[in-house]
């Protein structure tokens, strides 16, 4: 049976469209350094990072009595923001956003990233005007996407099985599952090629590779 034709394509923004795989590295060993943790490098954060985020910090070995969840997230947050617009986006995140416009096919951002904040980054880049709607959580604790993302296809108006979810995580691919929408992965942000080969989703090394296999 012939799957319809995707009409909407919801993207992940950090590490799909934002290269701030470095800046979370970074970032996070500012936290760890202040504690005498361990330091993390590509290898480790690839082997550790995982959602909910709270899980994550405890893999880190974050004392929760001594720093309390909410504590790290607004001390990660606020280094995180303050560096922001250091982060640049994928070499082909432009190129393949303005591909998939062309063809007439909308587009939307779902994202674990405060809802304002996420705003002010795409602004910052001139992408807005890609979007369609542009969807982040009301609060700084990247928790999960699946609730958000039901609320986000339900304002579609597009049935799931025209919808493409891209992201860089096992967890864009479980919210895809969640939502009964096409899931395809790429492999240069949170995630390895290793760990995301293993839902069975397309994966790509880079964008421009997702963009030529879907005929953009």
């Amino acid at each position: 049976m012939t799957r319809p034709r995707i009409r909407h394509v919801i993207w992940d923004w950090n590490g799909t469209l934002l290269n701030d795989l470095d800046l979370s590295i970074e970032v996070m060993n500012g936290l760890l350094a202040r504690r005498s943790l361990p330091p993390l490098d590509r290898a480790r954060y690839h082997a550790l990072f995982d959602f909910p985020v709270r899980a994550y910090y405890e893999r880190l070995g974050f004392d929760p009595v001594r720093d309390p969840f909410d504590q790290l997230s607004v001390e990660f947050i606020s280094g995180y923001d303050d560096r922001r617009f250091g982060a640049a986006l994928h070499r082909d995140a432009a190129p393949t956003l303005a591909a998939v416009r062309a063809t007439g096919i909308d587009q939307s951002i779902l994202s674990a990233y405060r809802h304002e904040t996420l705003h002010e980054i795409v602004a910052h880049f001139g992408l807005t005007s890609q979007f369609n709607h542009i969807a982040g959580l009301d609060n700084i604790h990247a928790h999960s996407k699946v609730a958000l993302g039901r609320d986000l296809v339900a304002r579609l108006g597009v049935a799931p099985d025209e919808i493409l979810l891209v992201g860089d995580t096992l967890h864009d691919f479980d919210v895809a599952q969640d939502l009964g929408v096409a899931c395809a992965l790429v492999a240069a942000g949170h995630h390895p090629i290793e760990r995301l080969r293993k839902t069975g989703a397309p994966v790509f090394t880079v964008l421009s590779a997702f963009a030529a296999a879907h005929g953009f």
